[in-house]
């Protein structure tokens, strides 16, 4: 698949975003210039620990997600309400891979509403989006 389609087609929704391999790396150097790139981090780290299926290690990652990401004062502590934050709180002692659907999803939301209007807005997108542009131009030309 052609490199600069997917650069183009990022802004068509945040989903397509994510599901590039090379959008997710703009937008967490994006992040990282915000200072927000905990989020991604915790979003990145639930898709992960979804596909987790021995019993043991779905715990261990749980436990270890929470403590980094949405415990108070965690090292790298994301934006969610306190409500979330118990709920979660209470889904580890049962550990199953849904454990963080609902912090991902308040995540999700605030990157797509808040962080990701702006990574379209940042001179580091525009500029990827013009050569983009332009070699998507150029090779049409030359067909």
């Amino acid at each position: 698949r052609d490199s600069s389609r997917d650069v183009l087609e990022w802004r068509e929704s945040f989903d397509q975003l994510l599901k590039s391999k090379s959008g997710v790396t703009a937008f967490h150097t994006f992040l990282k210039t915000e200072f927000s790139e905990e989020n991604l981090d915790f979003w990145l780290a639930c898709e992960d620990f979804k596909k987790t299926r021995s019993k043991t290690k779905l715990a261990s990652k749980a436990n270890r997600i929470f403590e980094e990401f949405v415990q108070s004062e965690a090292p790298r502590e994301v934006n969610i309400d306190h409500e979330t934050r118990e709920i979660t709180r209470k889904n580890l002692s049962g550990a199953t891979s849904a454990c963080f659907n609902e912090a991902q999803a308040k995540t999700r939301t605030l990157m797509e509403k808040d962080s990701y209007p702006r990574f379209l807005k940042s001179a580091s997108y525009q500029d990827m989006r013009k050569q983009a542009a332009s070699h998507c131009l150029s090779k049409r030309s030359h067909t």
